[in-house]
């Protein structure tokens, strides 16, 4: 990311107080860039610390390879009443059973549901249980940790506290969280960019920026919700621009049959697989 310095002088519209603010809350650096990494070095990373999170559903898991990958963004676009939500807190109840870790998880809506996440953790303990310990429930949802965000400037607060966390428990050798949810995010994004011209952009541009390096450096998986907006043709397209798409390593696209339980998800962007797959799942109720 370009310094303070440096962005002064190539967009003047980045006026003092706007750069302070960024610089108080870390969104830019003046600091050294982090020394070069060669193959081998990226691909012992790989191997010995991007594994892949189920998400508890087949469908989903199949279209991404077995999960979703630590080290890597994956975007859930879809217009309302699609399954976003309903899919983030599957996943952060399987993450938080079958994987042991934690999640931590931003609302940005007031949709968050402890009582759903307990469904969810019933149905996934099953057959080996009628129904979850209280015990185990209990163990369980502590380390699903949920925060309120309503701008995308307590979002950047949030992620710089969690950063530092996540410092101190690599210090310690000691690395719980392994999952970062953020439903949803263009909720954050929108209002700045309507608004605040290539100051939006840039915020927009620092956010992500802020959690791919969470998400690389301290072996994160990193889902984000997105809505949609009308394409070409009147077809539903993942909404934030093109600058906005490009940020992201995974894109998927999510839609419902109306009055139905049956979802249907497409590829639309992978490092590691050819877009325009598609597949189909249910979320019980």
């Amino acid at each position: 990311m370009a310094s303070l310095k440096r962005l002064e002088t190539e967009f003047p519209i980045l006026d003092r107080d706007f750069q302070s603010f960024c610089a108080l809350r870390g969104i830019f650096t003046d600091g050294l860039h982090r020394p070069w990494s060669n193959g081998v070095e990226l691909m012992e990373d790989a191997q010995k610390n991007k594994h892949v999170l189920s998400t508890g559903c087949e469908g989903m898991d199949f279209l991404l390879r077995g999960g979703l990958h630590k080290g890597q963004v994956t975007e859930l676009a879809g217009p309302s009443s699609s399954g976003k939500t309903q899919f983030c807190l599957l996943t952060a109840s399987t993450v938080a059973y079958k994987h042991m870790g934690g999640v931590i998880y931003l609302d940005t809506g007031n949709s968050f549901s402890a009582k759903r996440i307990a469904q969810f953790l019933n149905q996934i303990s099953r057959p080996a249980f009628d129904e979850m310990q209280p015990i185990v429930l209990q163990k369980v949802m502590n380390s699903i940790l949920c925060q309120s965000v309503f701008d995308i400037f307590s979002m950047f607060d949030v992620l710089h506290c969690l950063e530092s966390k996540l410092k101190s428990q690599m210090c310690r050798g000691d690395n719980d969280e392994i999952l970062i949810i953020i439903d949803s995010i263009s909720s954050l994004i929108t209002p700045i960019l309507g608004s605040s011209g290539s100051q939006g952009r840039a915020l927009m541009v620092s956010a992500m920026s802020l959690l791919k390096k969470l998400a690389h450096e301290y072996n994160l998986a990193v889902l984000v919700t997105n809505h949609t907006v009308g394409g070409d043709g009147g077809i539903p397209k993942p909404a934030l621009g093109e600058s906005w798409k490009t940020l992201t390593h995974v894109r998927l696209l999510l839609s419902r049959d109306c009055g139905s339980d049956t979802y249907h998800v497409s590829l639309l962007k992978h490092p590691s697989a050819a877009s325009g797959k598609a597949a189909k799942f249910i979320i019980n109720n």
